[in-house]
């Protein structure tokens, strides 16, 4: 994934082995490591063309803690692009959080005025009637009279 060879991505977690705490890197147990290689029908133990040793698991954070341990270029992009994330992520909070606080304060308002919504609500649903097809006259009746 980062451009290197096994054996230096090896070499560079045990150099730095305290940045990869258990929920970022761990070993297959002895039996992973045979269920996972019997995956595998190109490996051939008895010409030791299989793993001798039990590979390192990266979680996502361990994946991310890879690219600041390697020097390879392609190490160094998904580190600058890792950072960048942060960043972006950080700012999508902080609008987030401002979205939010406007949002209470319309809610607070909307509390305040909740008695002349629900009227304003009431009227117009009386307006939005149909009119009585039979209404009923009362008083002074215009009209022809002979």
């Amino acid at each position: 994934m980062y451009g290197v060879e096994t054996r230096v991505l090896t070499q560079a977690v045990k150099r730095n082995f305290d940045r990869f705490p258990d929920d970022f890197m761990f070993q297959l147990s002895r039996d992973e490591l045979t269920q996972w290689r019997s995956q595998f029908v190109t490996s051939n133990p008895a010409r030791k063309m299989s793993l001798r040793r039990s590979p390192y698991v990266f979680t996502e954070e361990g994946v991310a803690m890879l690219s600041s341990v390697l020097r390879s270029d392609r190490a160094v992009q998904v580190n600058i692009a890792i950072m960048r994330a942060f960043v972006r992520i950080r700012q999508l909070a902080h609008e987030h959080a401002d979205l939010a606080q406007r949002l209470a304060e319309v809610e607070r308002t909307l509390a305040d005025h909740d008695h002349d919504i629900q009227r304003a609500f009431e009227v117009l649903r009386e307006l939005m009637k149909p009119p009585d097809p039979n209404p009923r006259r009362i008083g002074f009746q215009g009209g022809n009279h002979e």
